[in-house]
């Protein structure tokens, strides 16, 4: 016979961890089953080099979305730092000068554009723009941990309805290039849209313009913030708020079919039955464990590449530090056009070049994840987020020439705007090999079952239901419904679902709530 609980989670990301807790504290008997021999998903911290003693946030880095109540309800000791800078963008046409936006220094970061745009009325243009965004993220905020609302009651409470109808109706492009004169300015403010999402400036699909406002609402300021131990200590808070509340978290349990009466089966042959079924994993996957096929294949769009480095690397820029420079978001060739036309030679079946990327510094704002030997030298962590590469173009290549191919690419670029190459800065492990890791599509699909690697489950939706759909049931008031009644999404792949954010796992817990009275 089954054992039978009010709740069977399957999959143990951060979100399904939080879905646990919430469920767990409110008495119900809930059941977390990860395939893995740790929970987490892609808000893990790894040390990915033998005998070096760094503690790095392997997929997921910044933390922006994860709201307040969540960390409130659940008693989560984290802390959350926020970055003094930025970002830093060389200007790719002449390296030795670039665009440093200080949160600390306004003239500093003027004299910034001054120099590299040589107007500086494009500082004034830009803060604008950020600025503009500020009251749309205070209004939509606070609704992602509540029932969806209609967007026309959304739009009638938002102050500036220009913003709306241009961020909700029109490609990301226009509007950038109304507020903002120079290609780098703009390319800045398009990396926000494109983050995971293979998309360019003009797309009719909005997709960017989706991730575009995810990216600039969390917390109701849209900064982007460090997590004090990294991404490890995130998910074990996590997992221990769900375990003192009264959760079961199982490790390897690899979950091999489910019915939509709630039946799952794992390897080996074992039955759970859960009053609820709730979903960690994205729809796709969902999809063939319920035995129904492959629905709509998700793509991811992106490369990470961790380092280890005995010190930062030089800049061209003598004006700026490299401990200003790395400590925000360095945006490397990410001017407009420069994003637009890797998108065009990634659609045309090859790896953008230069290619487009960001990397920060997580140890300058954080040193608690490196031991005391590389505290106590210049040793720093650098992590690179490579944009425009789709899982397409490693689907028919073999997995190791791919991941070299684009761990190259991604070097070359950030050199270009370098005062000496990477390599050169490096750390060495002691068996001799270089401290790098490239992370792509491919190895986001086997290692944490991504399908296509996309870290969002699929195409991100709006933050609101739209005026004419069904909010019927509290799986579609909370937006966590799937085809199946007694089946909630409560992963990525929930509507406002996405990044580092315990959102769906939230709005899970409330509809099931809801559902098991």
């Amino acid at each position: 016979m089954s054992e039978i609980y009010d709740a069977v989670i399957v999959g143990g990301g951060h979100n399904a961890l939080v879905c646990a807790a919430y469920l767990a504290r409110a008495g119900k008997r809930v059941i977390v089953l990860e395939r893995l021999g740790h929970v987490g998903g892609a808000a893990v911290s790894e040390r990915p080099w033998a005998g070096v003693d760094a503690r790095l946030s392997r997929y997921s880095y910044l933390v922006s979305l994860l709201p307040r109540k969540i960390i409130d309800d659940l008693d989560l000791r984290i802390d959350l730092r926020r970055r003094r800078y930025s970002s830093y963008t060389p200007d790719p046409t002449d390296p030795s000068r670039g665009i440093l936006i200080d949160n600390g220094d306004a003239s500093a970061t003027t004299a910034s554009f001054v120099r590299t745009v040589g107007d500086p009325r494009e500082a004034e243009r830009f803060a604008a723009f950020t600025d503009r965004t500020l009251p749309l993220a205070a209004e939509l905020f606070p609704t992602v941990t509540a029932p969806l609302q209609r967007a026309g009651d959304v739009r009638t409470r938002v102050t500036d309805v220009a913003l709306w109808d241009a961020v909700t109706t029109r490609p990301l492009g226009a509007l950038l290039r109304a507020g903002l004169e120079s290609d780098i300015a703009r390319g800045i403010a398009l990396t926000d849209g494109l983050i995971g999402t293979f998309s360019h400036a003009d797309d009719p699909s909005l997709r960017q313009n989706r991730c575009f406002l995810y990216h600039v609402i969390g917390g109701g300021t849209g900064d982007w913030d460090v997590p004090v131990g990294g991404m490890g200590h995130v998910s074990g808070e996590l997992e221990r708020a769900a375990r003192t509340s009264g959760a079961e978290v199982r490790t390897g349990a690899a979950v091999t079919a489910i019915t939509p009466d709630g039946e799952v089966t794992l390897e080996g042959g074992q039955t759970l039955h859960g009053r609820l079924v709730l979903s960690g994993v994205g729809p796709a996957l969902l999809s063939r464990l319920l035995g129904e096929g492959d629905g709509p294949a998700p793509e991811g769009a992106q490369l990470k590449v961790n380092m280890l480095v005995h010190r930062l690397p030089r800049l061209r820029d003598e004006t700026v530090s490299p401990e200003a420079a790395f400590a925000g978001t360095f945006h490397v060739n990410e001017t407009l056009s420069q994003l637009d036309a890797a998108h065009d030679a990634a659609v045309g079946g090859s790896i953008p070049s230069p290619l487009p990327a960001e990397i920060y510094c997580h140890s300058l704002t954080d040193p608690s994840i490196l031991g005391d030997e590389l505290q106590a030298s210049s040793a720093q962590t650098l992590t690179l987020f490579g944009l425009q590469v789709p899982h397409r173009l490693g689907r028919d290549a073999d997995p190791t020439a791919h991941r070299d191919e684009l761990l190259a690419a991604a070097q070359s670029s950030l050199d270009s705007v370098l005062a000496e190459p990477i390599a050169d800065c490096v750390f060495e492990a002691p068996d001799g090999s270089p401290c790098i890791e490239a992370r792509t599509t491919a190895d986001l699909e086997e290692s944490l079952g991504m399908v296509g690697g996309d870290i969002f489950h699929g195409d991100l939706s709006w933050p609101w239901a739209t005026d004419e759909e069904p909010l019927d049931t509290p799986a579609q008031r909370w937006g966590v419904a799937s085809a199946h009644d007694r089946i909630l999404l409560c992963g990525s792949g929930a509507r406002r679902g996405g990044a580092v954010s315990g959102i769906g796992g939230h709005n899970a817990a409330m509809a099931a709530l809801e559902l098991l009275g």
